[in-house]
C-alpha cells in the first residue's frame, strides 16, 4: 500500500495540472448534466417481499396508472363554504387550468360523495392524477400546479399541497453556510493562514459538487429520497474537510516542497484511505438489513466518502504542488510554536499517570449519557411532525382538521380473487364489510374492481394518525381479515414503514455484528494487534450509545426538543438508529487511525508503551480535536432543517463526534492503553508489533 500512495503522490507532483483540470472539467461536467437533466427525488419507501410491498404490487398490475404521481390539491376558507358560488366558480377555473398544466392526467374536484369535501364544506381537496411515476413528479412540476390554482386563491381561497404536490422542505441551505463558516474559522485558527484554511473548504466542495451531482443523475434510474441527499452533504462536508485537514497538517509538518508532498500522499495518504475504506465498510453492513431506503442512504453517502478520499488524496497534493511555500500566504496571525503540543502534552502525562481513575471516570460518564437508550422506542414519521409553519405540516394539519387523522396515512386492503370475480359476485361486498367493521378504521371507500376480476381493492382510514402505535395495531387487525377465495393483503405507505421497522429490529443485531466483525478485522489487518482491535471496535459501540441515549432523551422523552424547532416529543424513525451505527462506526474509525499509527510509532522507537501513549496523545490531540470540531459544527448545522429526520441525524452524528474525540480518544484510549501495557502490542503473527497497511508516521 506505501507503494501505491507513494507512486500516486509522484504522479500529483509531476502533472498537477493535469490532475486539478481533471477534478474542475469532472466537476463541471457533472453540474451542466444535472442542469439539463435534473435531479429527480421519490419518497416512496418499498421493503421487497413483506406484505405491504406485495399488495402495492399486484395493485399496480391490476389497475392501469396506480404507480403513477397523485397529489391532493387542499382547498380552504376560513368562513362560509367552498360551495358559495364565487368561490365555486373560481375553484372551477382553477381547477380548469390544473387539468390543462403538462403531465396531469386527470382532476377529480371536491365531492360530499366521494368524501374528499368536509362536512362543514370549509375543507376538501381534489385530487390531481399524472401521468408519470412519483419520482418524475419533481419540484418545479409540483409547484407548476400549484401556481396553476391562483383563481382560486385571488377567490379567498387557501391552496396548499399534499402527496406528490407536498415537497418535503430540506432548509439546509442556512446550516451548510453556517457549518462552512465555523469550519473555516476552525481552519484559520489552526493554520493561522487564509490560503491553508481554505484548500480543505476547496476540496470538500468539489467533492460535493461532483457527488451530489452524480446521485441526482442517479435519481432517474432509481429512487432516491430527498434525506439521502441531504445525508451525502451532511457526510461529504465533514469527511471532505477532515481529510484534507489531515493531509494539510501533516505536509505543513514535513516541509513545503514536492518531496513533502509524495511523503505525505504516502503516510498521511494511507491513513486516509483506510479511514475511509472503514466507513465504506461500515456501509457495507447495512446491506445486510435488506432494506432499500438504508441500501439507497449507504450508497449515496458512500460515493462521497470515496469522492473524498479521492480528491484529499489526489486534487490536494496537486494543488499543494502548485501551490508551494504559498500555501502560507495570507497569514493571519502565527500560532506558537509547539503550543497545542504542549497543552496536549501535559493532558497526556496526567493520564499516563493515573489511568485507573481516568477510565474509571470517563466509563461513568459514558454510561451516564447512553443509559436513556434503555427507553428508546422506534416508530415512523409523517408530515403531522415537521415544524408548525411549514408547508407540509400545514397541509397535513388542514386534511387532518376536515377528515379525521387518518386522511394523511391511508391504508388500501388488496385482495387476489380466486376465482375471478363476476357480476354482483359477494366476496367484494363481504370484503368491503369486513375492513369497516375491523376496530380502528374510521372509514372505507366503495372497492375497486380490476378489469379481469382478480383484484379487488378496498381504501381505508384509522381513526388514529400515521405515527400513532394503534394505527399499527389496525394494520395488524386488517392482515387478518379473512374473505372466502380472497388473498388478502394491507398496503399504503404506512404499512410498508410498518414494515421496514419491524425489519429493521429483526436485522439490527446481524448488522452491528458483522460492522464490529469487520471493523476489527481491518484494524487487525492495520496493526497486527488483536488486543488494540477488540478494544477499538468496543470504544465505538460506546460513541454510538451516546448517540441514541441523546436521541432517546430529547426526540422522544421531549428534552428540548422545543429549542431545535420541534413542538414536542416524536418518535425516533425507525431506520435511523441502524444508519447511524454505520456512519458512527465508520467515522470513529478515523481518529482510531490517526491516534494508535502516532502511538505505534513511538512505540517502535523507544518500546515503552507508556511513553508512547503519552507521545500519541501529544502528536495528535490538537489535529483530532480540529478535525472533530469541523465536523461537530458541520453536523449540528443540520438541526437548523425542518426534516425531523435530518434534526435526528444532526444531532446524534454531532454529540457522538464530540464525545468520541475528546471523552474517548482524548483520555478513555489511552488510560485503557496505559493500563493494558505491552498487551496492546501483543500478536500473534510473525514479526510482532510490525508491517500493516498503515506505514509509521505520526501525524502532527
Amino acid at each position: 500500500m506505501d507503494g501505491i500512495m507513494r507512486g500516486l503522490g509522484r504522479f500529483c507532483t509531476r502533472r498537477p495540472g493535469w490532475v486539478v483540470t481533471g477534478w474542475l472539467l469532472a466537476a463541471v461536467a457533472v453540474a451542466a448534466l444535472v442542469g439539463a437533466f435534473g435531479r429527480p427525488v421519490a419518497e416512496d419507501i418499498t421493503l421487497p417481499g413483506s406484505d405491504g410491498q406485495v399488495g402495492r404490487e399486484l395493485m399496480e398490475r391490476a389497475f392501469a396508472g396506480s404507480g403513477n404521481g397523485t397529489g391532493q390539491l387542499i382547498l380552504r376558507v376560513r368562513d362560509g363554504s367552498l360551495a358559495d358560488p364565487g368561490r365555486a366558480e373560481a375553484i372551477a377555473v382553477a381547477l380548469a387550468e390544473v387539468r390543462a398544466h403538462p403531465h396531469v392526467a386527470n382532476v377529480r374536484p371536491p365531492d360530499a360523495a366521494q368524501g374528499t369535501l368536509g362536512a362543514d364544506g370549509r375543507i376538501g381537496y381534489a385530487t390531481v392524477e399524472f401521468d408519470v411515476i412519483s419520482r418524475e413528479v419533481d419540484r418545479a412540476l409540483a409547484e407548476g400546479v400549484l401556481d396553476a390554482a391562483a383563481p382560486a386563491r385571488a377567490a379567498g381561497v387557501e391552496t396548499v399541497g399534499a402527496g406528490a404536490l407536498a415537497r418535503p422542505e430540506s432548509g439546509t441551505r442556512t446550516g451548510e453556510l453556517l457549518g462552512l463558516a465555523v469550519a473555516a474559522l476552525v481552519m484559520v485558527v489552526a493554520f493561522g493562514g487564509l490560503v491553508a484554511a481554505g484548500l480543505p473548504l476547496v476540496t470538500a466542495l468539489v467533492t460535493l459538487l461532483c457527488g451530489l451531482g452524480l446521485i441526482g443523475l442517479a435519481g432517474h434510474l432509481t429512487d432516491v429520497p430527498s434525506v439521502a441527499t441531504t445525508l451525502a452533504t451532511m457526510i461529504g462536508l465533514g469527511v471532505g474537510v477532515d481529510y484534507a485537514l489531515f493531509l494539510l497538517t501533516r505536509y505543513r509538518a514535513l516541509g513545503r516542497d514536492r518531496a513533502a508532498v509524495v511523503a505525505t500522499v504516502a503516510s498521511a495518504g494511507t491513513a486516509v484511505v483506510f479511514a475511509g475504506g472503514s466507513v465504506v465498510v461500515a456501509f457495507g453492513g447495512l446491506g445486510l438489513a435488506g432494506v432499500p431506503i438504508l441500501t439507497t442512504l449507504a450508497w449515496t453517502a458512500g460515493l462521497v466518502v470515496l469522492l473524498a478520499v479521492g480528491a484529499a488524496t489526489t486534487l490536494l497534493p496537486a494543488v499543494l504542488t502548485l501551490l508551494g511555500p504559498r500555501v502560507d500566504a495570507l497569514r493571519v496571525f502565527r500560532r506558537p510554536a509547539g503550543s497545542g503540543r504542549s497543552r496536549w502534552g501535559r493532558l497526556a502525562e496526567r493520564i499516563t499517570r493515573k489511568p485507573g481513575r481516568y477510565a474509571l471516570l470517563t466509563t461513568a460518564l459514558l454510561v451516564l449519557v447512553t443509559a436513556p437508550v434503555a427507553d428508546l422506542e422506534t416508530g415512523q414519521l409523517d408530515f403531522g411532525n415537521n415544524p408548525p409553519g411549514t408547508a407540509t405540516r400545514t397541509g397535513y394539519d388542514l386534511l387532518a382538521e376536515g377528515f379525521g387523522p387518518g386522511i394523511n396515512g391511508p391504508l388500501t386492503v388488496v385482495a387476489a380473487l380466486d376465482p375471478p370475480a363476476g357480476d354482483g359476485d359477494g366476496r367484494i361486498a363481504a370484503l368491503r364489510d369486513a375492513v369497516a367493521r375491523t376496530p380502528g378504521v374510521a372509514r372505507t371507500r366503495p372497492a375497486a374492481v380490476s378489469a379481469d376480476g382478480r383484484v379487488a381493492a378496498v381504501r381505508a382510514e384509522a381513526d388514529s394518525a400515521a405515527n400513532d402505535p394503534r394505527t399499527a395495531d389496525t394494520i395488524r387487525a386488517l392482515r387478518r381479515v379473512t374473505v372466502a377465495g380472497a388473498d388478502v393483503h394491507v398496503t399504503g405507505a404506512v404499512a410498508i414503514r410498518g414494515d421496514v421497522g419491524e425489519r429493521v429490529a429483526r436485522r439490527m443485531p446481524w448488522v452491528i455484528a458483522a460492522v464490529v466483525l469487520l471493523s476489527a478485522v481491518l484494524l487487525l489487518l492495520a496493526f497486527r494487534a488483536p488486543v488494540l482491535a477488540l478494544k477499538a471496535a468496543v470504544m465505538n459501540l460506546l460513541s454510538v450509545g451516546t448517540a441514541y441515549g441523546v436521541l432517546t432523551a430529547v426526540f422522544q422523552w421531549g428534552w428540548g426538543v422545543r429549542a431545535i424547532g420541534l413542538d414536542g416529543p416524536v418518535p425516533v424513525e425507525a431506520y435511523v438508529p441502524m444508519m447511524l451505527f454505520a456512519l458512527l462506526f465508520g467515522l470513529s474509525m478515523d481518529y482510531e487511525v490517526f491516534l494508535l499509527s502516532a502511538v505505534r510509532d513511538a512505540w517502535r522507537a523507544s518500546g515503552d508503551n507508556r511513553a508512547a501513549v503519552r507521545d500519541g496523545l501529544a502528536g495528535t490531540g490538537r489535529v483530532i480535536t480540529s478535525a472533530a470540531l469541523i465536523m461537530v459544527c458541520v453536523f449540528a448545522s443540520f438541526i437548523l432543517s425542518p426534516n425531523p429526520i435530518i434534526k435526528m441525524f444532526g444531532l446524534g452524528l454531532a454529540v457522538a463526534i464530540a464525545v468520541d474525540a475528546t471523552i474517548i480518544r482524548g483520555l478513555l484510549v489511552p488510560a485503557t492503553m496505559a493500563l493494558l501495557g505491552d498487551l496492546n502490542w501483543w500478536t500473534p503473527f510473525h514479526k510482532a508489533g510490525r508491517g500493516g497497511s498503515i506505514p509509521a508516521s505520526r501525524i502532527r
